[in-house]
């Protein structure tokens, strides 16, 4: 059996239904995962038909998933099941080679930056966040707390440690882009300042093109600051498309609304570029599809990329039994957007930097 080519009417909507209703795997399965962290996670690295992409595998939705994979061979290869019926082979991707090293002070590089997709290096620079103890104010989907009481990162990445891994990543691991993304430190720059620093120090060791990631600065001149010190792209993630659903889902981060955050997108775009702005939005919060899109094409007119992804219900979150998208729901999304992206040139590929650039928690690529 053959996985479907992607650009095919059936190879899209494969890779959307494994997105939505995740995969059953062995506990033991090894490659590259993720678990707890800021933005979506509980996933699985996997190649299918030559196209990298996250997969849930340890939710509690993952477990009743109609997709199965067979224990990969010593290279990785798998047989992907559904309800049963063999679909193909898919690969199980490695560990990276940089992921072996440590630093000088002993801490795994592992634990300051992780491989995402096929070769896009990202870290979140604070693993904390004003918002995050108070669920009265916490995003409801996020744990960027979890990773960091579990022991598998560390409180803050030092400009140094980073430049240190994502030249050593580059080097051995033929690294492309970056992204460099953190908790919400405080209400004035909100992590624009720290993450300036790293982004210079990155730049200062090894060239490798960045994306940046926060909250909208009071002050749009972060952007340029940003821009000066290296940073190729810039994300600022409104994660619902809606006032309402962004008050219910997250009212800490919702007290920055919608409108300011188009405003700081038209501040930052004539920096970045036109394409080089994109910002995530969780599709299956509680927006409808018409929602999701009249504010993709509020987005498009600016000049930003919207970022849709299935929202992914992590474990230990207060939406941890939240269903996912149905994949009907994603295509009702991704077809339309995918010929407003067209249709406005945006294309996922000339992006420069960033999770746009990888792709691999959406299949929002495969429908452009």
């Amino acid at each position: 059996m053959t996985i479907p080519t992607l650009g095919t009417l059936s190879g899209r909507k494969l890779i959307t239904d494994l997105q939505s209703f995740g995969l059953q795997i062995d506990e033991g399965v090894s490659g590259i995962s993720r678990k707890g962290g800021a933005g979506p996670s509980d996933h699985k690295t996997i190649t299918i038909a030559g196209h990298t992409i996250m997969v849930p595998v340890y939710t509690s939705g993952a477990r009743s998933s109609p997709f199965q994979a067979s224990p990969p061979d010593t290279s990785g290869a798998s047989v992907l099941l559904r309800d049963g019926q063999n679909l193909g082979l898919i690969q199980f991707p490695a560990a990276p080679r940089f992921y072996g090293l440590s630093t000088a002070d002993g801490v795994p590089y592992w634990k300051i930056a992780l491989l995402h997709g096929r070769d896009t290096l990202a870290t979140t620079v604070h693993q904390t966040c004003i918002r995050y103890a108070d669920r009265r104010t916490s995003c409801q989907f996020c744990a960027i707390g979890q990773s960091l009481e579990a022991e598998r990162t560390i409180a803050y990445k030092t400009p140094a440690q980073l430049a240190e891994v994502a030249k050593a990543a580059v080097e051995l691991d033929g690294v492309r882009d970056m992204v460099l993304t953190t908790g919400t430190p405080n209400v004035v720059d909100r992590g624009a300042a720290v993450l300036t620093a790293t982004a210079q120090a990155i730049r200062a060791a090894v060239k490798l093109p960045l994306q940046v990631q926060c909250e909208p600065p009071r002050d749009h001149e972060w952007f340029e600051r940003l821009r000066d010190a290296g940073a190729d792209s810039l994300g600022m993630h409104l994660e619902a498309a809606t006032q309402a659903v962004r008050e219910r889902i997250m009212p800490g981060k919702a007290t920055v609304s919608v409108e300011r955050y188009m405003a700081a997108f038209a501040s930052a775009v004539p920096i970045f570029g036109r394409g080089q702005v994109n910002t995530y939005i969780l599709a299956g919060l509680g927006d409808s599809a018409q929602d999701i899109l009249a504010l993709a094409e509020r987005l498009i007119v600016v000049g930003v990329y919207p970022f849709v992804v299935p929202f992914v219900p992590i474990s230990g979150t207060p939406l941890e039994n939240h269903a996912p998208p149905s994949s009907d729901f994603m295509k009702s999304v991704l077809a339309p957007l995918g010929r407003m992206l067209r249709e406005a040139n945006m294309k996922s590929t000339d992006i420069r930097a960033g999770c746009g650039r990888c792709g691999a928690c959406s299949s929002l690529s495969v429908y452009e």
